[in-house]
Parts: structure tokens; C-alpha cells; sequence
């Protein structure tokens, strides 16, 4: 078990962990990899124009005091119609922030997650981890 999921000491909250690892691993194929404290499946190198260059996990999740952070990069894209779908949640650039499993559509959550990768594709390759 991946630690961040591990020291989880609420059984749901752990519960929803273990839910989203396995989902991520099956929409992606990919291992997961910690990035820090995030749980990513695939990368990405990126290069901007200013030179600054690094590589980045391709999609994945982390573990906040009250809700997950659900990354879909880079966060250009909206995706009004599977947000309609997703049930309760907030968004920032490129996160989606969602409370409890079972108030989310997980179909909607993997359409998200293959779409975000696509949607990535579009600029950087991304790789398997």
C-alpha cells in the first residue's frame, strides 16, 4: 500500500484512497509513483518558452485533511459536459477537488481521467511510470 493511503487512520477516507488508486491504475495501465505527497500514474517532461524544463506526473491524486485533489493536466481544458456528470466538486486550474467517493460518478471521474490525458498528449508525450 502506498504510504500516503497508509497512514490514513479514517477507515472511509482510507477506503476512498484505495477506490481512487485503483481506478487511476485502471484507466491509465500505469504503476503509481509518489510525486512528494501526490499519487501519480504516467509522466510527462515539459519545456517552456523561458527554458525551464521538469518532469511531472501525467494524472493522478493526493490526500488533503478534507477532500482529494484529482490532477488533470495541464488544465487548459474545462470539460463542462463530464463536470455535469462528476457530482459535487470545485475546481482550480488543474485540480478537481472532490470530498467522498460516494457522492461521485466514477464512470465520469474515468471519462475525466482519459480525457485529461488526452487532452495532455495534445502538448507533452506522456510515458508510463
Amino acid at each position: 500500500m502506498l504510504a500516503p493511503i497508509a497512514a490514513l487512520t479514517d477507515d472511509t477516507r482510507k477506503q476512498d484512497a484505495l477506490a481512487l488508486d485503483a481506478l487511476f491504475r485502471e484507466v491509465t495501465g500505469f504503476q503509481p509513483r509518489l510525486w512528494g505527497e501526490k499519487i501519480g500514474y504516467g509522466k510527462y517532461h515539459y519545456r517552456y518558452d523561458s527554458g525551464r524544463e521538469g518532469d511531472w506526473l501525467a494524472t493522478g491524486f493526493g490526500i488533503g485533511k478534507r477532500e482529494f485533489s484529482i490532477y488533470i493536466l495541464p488544465g487548459y481544458t474545462e470539460f463542462p459536459s463530464l463536470a455535469a456528470r462528476l457530482g459535487p466538486h470545485r475546481r482550480g486550474k488543474s485540480c478537481w477537488y472532490v470530498k467522498r467517493m460516494d457522492e461521485i460518478d466514477t464512470e465520469a471521474l474515468a471519462d475525466l481521467i482519459r480525457s485529461g490525458l488526452d487532452d495532455l498528449a495534445k502538448t507533452w508525450p506522456v510515458e508510463p511510470t
